[in-house]
């Protein structure tokens, strides 16, 4: 039995009857203090409950994401913004979790983001009709508006903004300009791809904009960043652009994928035959272009969950030039395309190749050129929630 005596003390007693061998009917009362065991007791299944709850809790939440997230009930911008909501939640409720994300890198992109990426662009590249390459690279009216885009009106238009947006942020302002030098040579061929444009004219006009980014990099960037302002009566800075992250930048990113499309489509083709290829192999295959996509979102905002619910306003100010960025860019892009003759399809590939950028490699330059903690980087990582927000970037 137990005996709780009256406040103030409140102390726990165990009480043991126990019959006595001497004397017959006679019987032993053991009394023993239990009130620290019984506290014990009490503050450890309290302990539990609460701490199941705490982990069930956001358990529930990313597996009720995750279902979310395959669900084919909900469109793909949908799943978009549940994979950003995902990525937020995870930064938040578990801090450690950007270290462990950013602990591997390939080049100066955290591996699950590298590998998402990879992932996202092999199936978009196993569709691709190679054959079809050379019909499309003879219409040279599409390739200068496409350059031109891309090479002299999205560089202008970025600088622009990020003096009007950013001119007392001299360190954001200058990583805007990098990120307006660096065009997209991943994400855009998925969601050209999820757009229905024509998936030939988005992977040629990604190898050139490569190819272009290798030679120019740094001499637009010397320019935007050293002659123009000179001209204008602006601030100034001396930069020197390392040619081999670029290059190697667009090697993984743009290559790995490439090749493996490549030689996917080819020894399909050639072991089981046209048909069988492009009505039982691609649709399996297809599906995991969204994934990689999904896991990409997921991935970028839980590395930035923190910093972003932490101190939204930097945030916001980097984000919004960005997002007029794509929004003028694709706008103008499509509006220009269909009045030059461009069906749907040409014409969704030009906008979305000249609206987007290349977030890694706008951070890999920054981090080379400036420093991990510096501003231009962070805004290349800041770039990377927004290019999702506006489809387009990497």
């Amino acid at each position: 039995g137990m005996i709780t005596l009256a406040p103030p003390r409140g102390t726990i007693l165990e009480v043991t009857g126990v019959y006595g061998r001497a004397t017959a009917g006679s019987r032993l009362l053991y009394v023993r203090d239990v009130t620290r065991e019984v506290e014990v007791d009490r503050m450890k299944t309290e302990f539990l409950s609460v701490a199941a709850h705490e982990l069930r809790t956001p358990m529930a939440s990313i597996f009720g994401f995750t279902e979310l997230l395959l669900s084919e009930d909900y469109d793909a911008e949908t799943r978009r913004d549940l994979a950003m909501a995902c990525g937020l939640v995870l930064g938040r409720l578990f801090p450690a979790l950007q270290a462990s994300l950013d602990a591997v890198k390939v080049g100066q992109t955290s591996l699950p983001i590298a590998l998402g990426l990879l992932l996202m662009m092999y199936p978009v590249l196993a569709k691709v009709h190679y054959g079809e390459l050379r019909h499309v690279s003879r219409d040279h009216h599409l390739m200068r508006l496409s350059l031109w885009l891309n090479w002299v009106l999205g560089p202008l238009l970025m600088f622009t903004l990020a003096w009007l947006f950013l001119p007392d942020l001299p360190g954001y302002r200058t990583g805007l300009i990098v990120i307006g030098l660096a065009r997209c040579i991943a994400m855009v061929l998925i969601w050209n791809d999820l757009a229905c444009g024509n998936r030939e004219v988005a992977t040629l006009l990604v190898a050139i904009n490569s190819v272009f980014q290798i030679l120019a990099y740094a001499l637009l960037g010397t320019f935007y960043l050293q002659i123009l302002p000179g001209w204008l009566g602006l601030a100034s800075q001396d930069v020197v652009f390392s040619t081999w992250e670029i290059s190697k930048a667009v090697l993984i990113f743009l290559g790995i994928p490439l090749v493996a499309g490549i030689l996917t489509r080819w020894l399909g083709v050639r072991l089981k035959g046209e048909r069988w290829y492009e009505t039982r192999f691609l649709p399996k295959l297809s599906p995991w272009a969204l994934y990689g996509l999904l896991f990409t979102i997921v991935v970028m905002f839980a590395l930035q969950g923190q910093a972003i619910t932490s101190n939204p306003l930097p945030v916001a100010r980097v984000a919004l030039p960005l997002l007029l960025y794509f929004l003028i860019m694709w706008v103008l892009a499509m509006v220009v395309c269909q009045r030059s003759g461009l069906d749907y399809s040409r014409a969704t590939a030009v906008a979305f190749t000249a609206a987007g950028n290349n977030f890694e490699m706008a951070i890999a330059v920054s981090i080379g050129v400036w420093g991990v903690p510096s501003p231009q980087a962070v805004a290349g990582a800041r770039h990377a929630p927004a290019s999702v927000r506006a489809p387009g970037g990497d």
